[in-house]
């Protein structure tokens, strides 16, 4: 097998589109701390585990390895702005943010679509970045908007509704199996 090229393995990834996220904690002191991530997805339903990763480079992963909460917050297509906000380092990015604080002390970004809070369920080593587990102890979910979605390097909004999966055989372990658990929710779309 042959090394890959960087450059082409990032191309080739991001034709993975993914929803767009602000994943918060607070530091020991208190301070609010967050960041952009797109590297946020689902890992079970019983019991209820999320995970993200962050590179091992950012300047906020030892306050997120000292961490017993952290909270992910789904942005919307209109915050685009504060989805670019958070992808730097910029000290002053919580200014004029509207935020709240749930059970875990987490900074909870109040116009997001979905927001999660989750305790520390566990850690990984994950190449250049490292992996949380959270478990979700409470959420929130709107019932209108529309995500804000990355691909290849760029933000994009959703397009029309192509329809659902097709019907699953019995047995089938396919994260797209829902057993029609969606249909009809999604409030963007009209069936």
């Amino acid at each position: 097998m042959t090394a890959l090229d960087g450059r082409e393995f990032r191309d080739a990834l991001g034709w993975f589109a993914t929803g767009v996220t602000v994943i918060t904690t607070r530091g020991p002191d208190g301070d609010l701390v967050g960041f952009t991530a797109n590297s946020f997805t689902s890992v079970s339903l019983d019991p209820p585990l999320v995970l993200f990763s962050i590179n091992r480079q950012a300047s906020c992963l030892p306050i997120f390895e000292g961490c017993a909460h952290f909270a992910v917050n789904i942005l919307a297509e209109h915050q685009a702005a504060l989805s670019s906000r958070f992808a730097t380092a910029n000290h002053d990015k919580w200014r004029g943010v509207a935020v709240e604080t749930w059970e875990g002390g987490c900074p909870i970004l109040g116009e997001a679509l979905a927001n999660f809070e989750c305790a520390v369920h566990a850690m990984h080593d994950g190449g250049d970045h490292r992996i949380f587990i959270g478990r979700v102890l409470r959420l929130r979910s709107s019932g209108t908007g529309k995500p804000l979605l990355f691909s290849r390097g760029a933000y994009r909004l959703l397009g029309d509704r192509l329809g659902a999966p097709a019907e699953a055989a019995a047995g089938s372990t396919s994260a797209l199996d829902n057993g029609g658990l969606f249909a009809e929710h999604e409030p963007w779309t009209s069936a």
